[in-house]
């Protein structure tokens, strides 16, 4: 048997290998993503940032992660967009396309009891980590890393006021998910339209008032400007808007860059925290100064609950059992973490 002797070839081909080895490293090492959001930096977008800070200044700048906002996709087609790979994280709203996420819709029920900031954060990363909401993603080609943890929704409108539950039958509203069930339940009439559209919807009358998260979104998205009351205490709960990312680009993530990126979103929770109530001390006192504040009643607040929230939890609880999702131990995850049990 003859000894291997090297030639020009097996060097180029040895070399090639090596080369390529190399660039893959170089590759690893040096990491840039795209981040695709819509609207404009806001609270709601300010956890995002703080993850790419974070990832940034943990990795010694080796992972950076570009904030794109509208350019890459529309609101209801970024979940799309992760599927497909044309960026490699993405912030979506559930309740803008139910169907697609159905195990999400959870989340999105009305006047869930969350005590507070930490116990609603902890009821999000509970149904995230669920093995049904894990495998619903991954038909999405996506991986959830953290929740935008929207405040609780208020109303802001103009026109007809809800000063009682019965006030809001044949309103025309903008709600969306578990909330627009509620107020469908309540004798409102619901439509579900990208936050970028409201501002439009109100100035023009083609609703009567907009649900969202209370202060920043309506001082956001300027409802303020177009508005003439709001109310402070309805409390209707809240949508799941996850920022995920792409499942294929995860994978080619080293170990150390895929724990500095799942650690970094506890610095996007801290940064919720300060950034909802810097805007509420913002925003709250330039309401009050040009818009009438409406406060229900005790008993108008019960009706409420009664007749928007329990038969809403039931109905889907049933509905999407019924598609083979765990509702019931789902929600139930959720009303014990919420209530920090």
């Amino acid at each position: 048997m003859k000894p291997y002797v090297p030639t020009l070839r097996s060097g180029l081909i040895v070399f090639g290998v090596a080369a390529f080895a190399f660039a893959s490293v170089a590759e690893a090492k040096n990491v840039r993503w795209n981040l695709s959001l819509w609207g404009k930096k806001r609270a709601s977008t300010s956890g995002a940032h703080a993850v790419v800070e974070d990832v940034e200044a943990k990795s010694g700048g080796t992972f950076k992660i570009k904030i794109h906002y509208n350019s890459l996709s529309k609101p209801k087609e970024n979940l799309d967009g992760i599927k497909i790979g044309a960026f490699q994280m993405a912030t979506f709203c559930a309740a803008y396309h139910p169907a697609k996420t159905p195990t999400l819709g959870v989340l999105d029920l009305p006047f869930l009891p969350y005590k507070n900031f930490d116990t609603k954060q902890a009821a999000h990363e509970a149904v995230y980590a669920h093995p049904a909401v894990v495998k619903d993603m991954q038909r999405w080609n996506a991986k959830i890393l953290m929740t935008s943890m929207l405040p609780e929704y208020e109303m802001m409108g103009k026109g007809r006021e809800p000063r009682t539950a019965a006030d809001l039958k044949g309103m025309r509203v903008r709600a969306l998910g578990g909330i627009g069930v509620a107020m469908k339940k309540l004798g409102a009439v619901p439509t579900t339209v990208p936050a970028p559209e409201v501002y439009t919807m109100i100035s023009t009358g083609a609703v009567d008032g907009v649900t969202f998260p209370f202060t920043y979104a309506h001082a956001a998205y300027k409802v303020h400007e177009v508005s003439q009351w709001f109310t402070s205490n309805m409390s209707l709960g809240s949508v799941t808007c996850p920022l995920v990312i792409n499942t294929k680009a995860w994978a080619k993530l080293s170990k150390e860059h895929q724990d500095i990126l799942w650690n970094a979103r506890l610095a996007g929770y801290n940064e919720y925290r300060t950034v909802y109530k810097k805007a509420d001390d913002k925003n709250l006192p330039m309401f009050r100064a040009k818009l009438t504040e409406i406060k229900l009643s005790d008993a108008d607040l019960a009706t409420m609950r009664k007749v928007g929230a329990k038969p809403v939890w039931d109905q889907w609880v049933k509905e999407a059992g019924a598609k083979g999702i765990p509702s019931k131990e789902l929600f139930d995850m959720v009303v014990s973490k919420a209530k920090g049990m």
